[in-house]
């Protein structure tokens, strides 16, 4: 597990830089979540840093397997100063969580959900998962490991998850793109969808 964690790290290190903060967090009965803190210029990015130490189950099989299976981190960008983003740090952990905690596969396409904003004044309570391999390439482990994949969220309205439930993840995102949403922005309002 430790071995994993460590090549995580030096990945993001690579692909981001040295983070300027980290924060950890335990819940009950999980494992530690870290999340990194990276500066960009005018974004800050934020990365978890333990949910990929144990491969994801699938909710129906009658045992987990403690070496095969999904692996991954989540990655979320922000454009920096407009609002007290930092506060993500445990929404993050929450999400990052989610798997030991509920036995879910964490995956593109996916809705994750805290229940609350994702930080102070934000209307963001939900993300996308989007696809890994842009901003962190994927981390090829050793057989019988299952690479590590670095998946970025998508902050989505109420609305806008409604309105993904109906139509898809794949309609959203060309909504947002068609749009020209600044999904980046952490004060940016639903996007049309009528």
């Amino acid at each position: 597990m430790g071995e994993v964690l460590a090549l995580v790290e030096a990945r993001l290190r690579t692909a981001l830089g040295e983070p300027d903060a980290r924060a950890a967090v335990t819940f009950l009965g999980t494992d530690r979540i870290e999340v990194l803190r990276f500066v960009d210029g005018d974004l800050v990015r934020y990365a978890t840093l333990g949910m990929s130490a144990s491969p994801m189950a699938d909710p129906t099989a009658a045992l987990a397997d403690p070496v095969k299976g999904p692996r991954a981190e989540l990655v979320l960008t922000v454009r920096a100063g407009l609002a007290d983003t930092d506060k993500v740090l445990r929404p993050l952990a929450v999400l990052a969580s989610t798997p030991q905690v509920e036995g879910v596969v964490v995956a593109p396409g996916a809705s994750l959900d805290v229940g609350e904003p994702l930080w102070p004044g934000a209307s963001f309570s939900s993300v996308l998962v989007a696809e890994s391999g842009g901003l962190v390439e994927d981390l090829e482990l050793d057989e019988p490991l299952d690479p590590v994949r670095f998946l970025p969220l998508l902050p989505m309205t109420p609305n806008e998850a409604a309105w993904k439930r109906v139509h898809g993840a794949k309609a959203l995102e060309e909504r947002w793109l068609a749009r020209g949403t600044d999904l980046r922005d952490p004060l940016r309002g639903s996007v049309s969808l009528d």
